[in-house]
């Protein structure tokens, strides 16, 4: 058991979850908080390790384990339609993907299973799926649709291709009509047993850096352009299309693809959503 005033944050390393860190305010917690940067899949096997206390992980990786963690609430990543970084390039239309090879990325579990019952349960085909690294020619190379996330896709989406592109977000959106949350904020139970206090403290603090982050974005929009390139339009347009919150309407397109997800058999059953509430003693 890790010392008892010390929580282990992880934090994945995409663009999209940066509004709600940017604004953070370190220095009110010293050395009771260490940060713990890596992929989706990374930090969801850390989390599940013991490794890390808490952080944003893959819905899809909540919903497996959902009796160890509980929600924060207010803190996702969500969107209604298009998110610009969740996206499938084809060769052909979906409606003509069945028996097809499609190439998957490994560092994600939410999109992956989303795409999984988009063309299953909605557009009705079943294509061979391969595991790949995230690069978009040489998935194309060998494949008729290639799947690829975050900072991945994006960057894959700005290069002269001659693909069809489908946001996994967006077809989300047409067949369903509801939100979908890519990633909630996780919490381990033996974490809020041990130090409910500071796990109360972390996440007001979260809560203002997400507020900080919509009041004035452009410091994130500059870094963002910085690292990975494109114009600060892009990356304007990026964060504004993208939720942080986690709200009944979120919770309740949550709650819809985790019901898909087990009636397909992704998840061994349906996942009930566990929010955290602040039991701490009143501050």
């Amino acid at each position: 058991m890790h010392h008892e005033s010390r929580i282990r944050i992880g934090k994945i390393n995409y663009t999209n979850v940066w509004p709600i860190y940017h604004y953070f305010p370190h220095e009110r917690f010293g050395s009771r908080l260490e940060w713990i940067e890596q992929v989706p899949t990374g930090l969801n096997r850390a989390m599940l390790a013991g490794e890390v206390d808490m952080g944003a992980i893959s819905s899809f990786a909540y919903a497996e384990s959902h009796e160890r963690y509980e929600l924060y609430p207010e803190l996702s990543v969500s969107a209604l339609g298009n998110v610009n970084s969740l996206l499938l390039f084809h060769k052909k239309p979906l409606e003509e993907l069945d028996g097809c090879t499609v190439m998957l990325p490994t560092t994600s579990a939410t999109t992956v299973n989303l795409l999984k019952i988009v063309l299953h349960r909605f557009v009705g085909v079943t294509p061979h799926y391969v595991y790949a690294a995230p690069s978009l020619d040489t998935m194309m190379k060998h494949a008729d649709a290639a799947l690829l996330i975050g900072d991945d896709a994006i960057r894959a989406s700005w290069s002269d291709h001659p693909y069809e592109v489908s946001d996994l977000g967006g077809l989300w959106k047409r067949y369903t009509g509801e939100w979908m949350t890519f990633a909630v904020w996780a919490v381990r139970k033996q974490t809020i047993e041990a130090c409910p206090e500071l796990v109360a403290d972390v996440h007001e603090s979260f809560l203002r850096s997400k507020v900080a982050g919509l009041q004035d974005p452009e410091p994130i929009v500059r870094k963002a352009q910085a690292e990975i390139g494109g114009t600060l339009e892009y990356w304007r347009g990026y964060f504004r299309n993208l939720s942080h919150d986690f709200g009944p309407d979120q919770r309740r397109g949550l709650s819809l693809y985790f019901r898909y997800a087990a009636e397909q058999g992704l998840l061994s059953e349906d996942a009930p959503l566990r929010i955290w509430t602040d039991n701490s003693v009143t501050r």
